[in-house]
């Protein structure tokens, strides 16, 4: 294989043949999933030239170089003959753009990645719906704007991704995932690229899923034993998914493997049991539950997020971690973002924040008057 010849160049000269080997920007300023691709259709490259990324990197050994009446003695040299910056440390990384900021702050700025996020995990699926290995680098930013909102307002993404429709659950599930295990990870105390890790690990727990067929996925009804073994098998196509695609991360493996194994030894796919279920994926476990359960699915509706940690502290018996468990609730909250309330004096109200003084007393907006109604 030829050794790659990367040019920057702008948006602007890029033309039918390219090879596109990436996209100068954030993957939320550009509509494609796939960062590496030859341009080959002609609303493609339209999309390529209105989108806000203003440079792109070309392998013009594997595809077309810049036009002949476009190349000067201007022209953008070789990426790799220019100076590069040093790396950042994996602690700087994870300090940039994380400033603690208020709710309101949040609010915007996540209802757009969270609105980015899905498209792009939908994407994703596709492409493993059609025998394509999936794009990790790009799988990879994903979830890094999904932690940077939680490191900055772990309430804001949190509550936004409890707003799926059933027929999006599955993309909308693996952000929500992904968002409550950096909210877990940081409540336990994980490093920096541990916290990161967890939600990689959380983005991807689920990929294995586009293996179900839909009319599986989908059904409204109760699955029968046969379908319920097919969806039995997501974790370990998920995990392969994981492996042809050149995703090494350890623990983005594990979790998506693990996350349906009981510390009974009653789960799937391996029965494993106790400690011999990784931390992470145990964290995996109760993220997914939590998500699951309060979310509407084609076969009914999702509980309360306060009743939703009241059942599962009832399942800490053998299905889940207690401890990860009661670190989860003191990320979220005794009564989480989104809940509906009735306060002393009769009100119905909804917790749109969490108090810092106490878990007991988030901030509510009231919703009506049970006295006057």
């Amino acid at each position: 294989m030829a050794k790659p010849k990367l040019k920057k160049i702008p948006t602007a000269q890029v033309r039918l043949g390219m090879y596109i080997e990436g996209f100068c920007g954030s993957w939320m300023d550009h509509p494609f999933w796939r960062s590496k691709f030859v341009i080959t259709d002609a609303h493609d490259l339209s999309l390529v030239h209105g989108c806000a990324i203003k440079e792109v990197l070309i392998d013009v050994s594997q595809g077309l170089d810049v036009a002949p009446a476009a190349a000067t003695n201007a022209d953008p040299a070789s990426v790799a003959a220019e100076p590069q910056p040093p790396a950042a440390s994996p602690e700087v990384l994870a300090s940039s753009d994380t400033e603690a900021v208020s709710m309101r702050d949040e609010y915007q700025r996540a209802a757009a990645i969270c609105k980015a996020a899905t498209g792009a995990v939908r994407h994703m699926f596709a492409e493993v719906r059609m025998g394509r290995a999936i794009d990790p680098e790009v799988a990879r930013q994903v979830a890094e704007e999904i932690t940077d909102s939680v490191l900055r307002n772990g309430g804001a993404l949190i509550s936004l991704a409890r707003l799926k429709s059933a027929d999006g659950y599955t993309y909308m599930h693996s952000v929500a995932v992904c968002a409550l295990m950096v909210a877990l990870a940081r409540q336990l105390g994980l490093s920096a690229a541990e916290t990161r890790a967890a939600g990689f690990a959380g983005l991807m727990h689920d990929l294995g899923k586009a293996d179900v067929p839909l009319e599986v996925l989908n059904k409204a009804g109760r699955l029968t034993e046969a379908e319920f073994a097919q969806v039995r098998l997501h974790p370990e196509h998920g995990h392969r998914r994981l492996l042809a695609a050149g995703v090494d991360d350890p623990m983005a493996l594990d979790v998506c493997l693990h996350h349906h194994e009981r510390l009974d030894g009653k789960g799937y796919p391996k029965r494993l049991a106790g400690e011999a279920i990784s931390r992470m994926a145990r964290m995996g476990a109760v993220c997914d539950v939590y998500d699951a359960i309060t979310s509407n699915r084609p076969y009914k509706e999702g509980w309360d997020p306060a009743e939703s940690l009241a059942k599962m502290a009832q399942w800490t018996h053998g299905h889940l971690d207690a401890a990860i468990f009661q670190a989860f609730v003191r990320s979220l909250g005794i009564y989480p973002t989104g809940s509906l309330v009735r306060l002393s004096n009769g009100k119905l109200a909804v917790v749109v924040e969490q108090s810092k003084a106490s878990l007991l007393k988030p901030v509510v907006k009231t919703v009506f008057s049970t006295t006057s109604n």
